[in-house]
């Protein structure tokens, strides 16, 4: 089957060790993970997980569905990038000297829209938000200079083009369930 690059929401309570529980359902089926983002969600005490990586649909599917059983999940959904808005964020330090001596090393900053956040005689930091793509096209633009004294691109977040979280309506029928007696 063909991979496929997706994009994992999980959901859970803030509980320590969760997070061991679900890189290992991806350790268990030899799938590496490319990035992970984990803060917390719109809804109070629940965490979100943004997991990326390659895999097969047929993969991915039970990869979800294992993770969904943990106990402390309350939900785990699967996308691919057309399903949802992404964004990263990249951080470049660059050699300040360089910078000054060549223009073209700040046309390039600016033709990325990417924002000069300190600069001091030694070094200088820039940061870009968007997508994957930009942020490595950057990366290889601001490299090709010789300028890069550091990098570091965070994990991807993610929101559905759904106009509220996913598990709004988990949780809402959830609530329901319980007080009609009929907890799961």
């Amino acid at each position: 089957m063909e991979k496929k690059f997706y994009t994992l929401l999980v959901y859970s309570e803030n509980i320590a060790g969760i997070l061991n529980q679900i890189t290992a359902v991806f350790t268990r089926r030899q799938v590496n993970i490319e990035s992970l983002n984990v803060s917390a969600s719109s809804i109070p005490g629940i965490h979100k997980y943004t997991i990326t990586a390659w895999s097969d649909e047929d993969q991915i599917i039970k990869i979800t569905k294992q993770i969904e059983k943990k106990i402390d999940v309350v939900k785990a959904d699967y996308y691919t990038d057309d399903q949802i808005f992404i964004h990263e964020v990249g951080l470049y330090k660059i050699s300040t000297p360089i910078l000054m001596s060549n223009p073209e090393v700040s046309r390039t900053i600016r033709w990325h829209d990417a924002k000069m956040m300190e600069v001091n005689p030694t070094y200088s930091t820039v940061l870009l938000a968007g997508v994957t793509e930009d942020i490595t096209a950057l990366y290889d633009r601001l490299n090709e200079f010789g300028c890069i004294l550091q990098y570091s691109r965070s994990g991807r977040i993610a929101v559905t083009r759904s106009t509220e979280e996913v598990i709004s309506d988990f949780l809402h029928e959830r609530e329901n369930d319980k007080a009609d007696g009929d907890v799961k």
